[in-house]
């Protein structure tokens, strides 16, 4: 079962962040990184921050993460959420990739139980034809 529902609209990739969303269709979560000074970003960009190339490479995230920061939803953005209400939005870091935060949900975990850097790790979920990237406490994974 998905963390959010089947209905909610789905993200419009737009040209830089095309392939991001490609890879997650494959299961696949993978970040930009600058073809030229190798620093990693997220969301992508068409030149890199430190160096301004337009070099791009892709590489693999780890498949562990820190909770950077997290807000527990109680009121409905859209209306497909209105069932679902209370969830959680959650920013994960990757310790690896220095700077490079992504917006998901924390899954498997009461909104009790989530603390500003526990160790998360990815799960994926089915969302339409593909699938989305989401991270459960590492405490209590099976």
């Amino acid at each position: 079962m998905s963390y959010l529902p089947d209905n909610l609209p789905p993200p419009e990739p737009g040209l830089d962040d095309t392939v991001f969303w490609q890879n997650l269709a494959g299961r696949r979560l993978a970040f930009q990184a600058c073809g030229d000074c190798g620093r990693v970003r997220h969301p992508p960009t068409p030149l890199c921050p430190a160096c301004r190339s337009t070099a791009q490479d892709w590489v693999e995230a780890p498949e562990r993460a820190r909770l950077f920061t997290f807000t527990v939803v109680h009121y409905a953005a859209h209306e497909s959420v209105r069932p679902i209400l209370p969830y959680n939005v959650a920013v994960v870091e990757f310790p690896e990739l220095e700077g490079v935060r992504l917006v998901t949900n924390v899954v498997g975990a009461e909104a009790e139980s989530l603390r500003i850097g526990m160790t998360l790790e990815l799960v994926w979920e089915p969302f339409r034809e593909g699938w989305l990237p989401r991270f459960r406490p590492l405490e209590t994974s099976r």
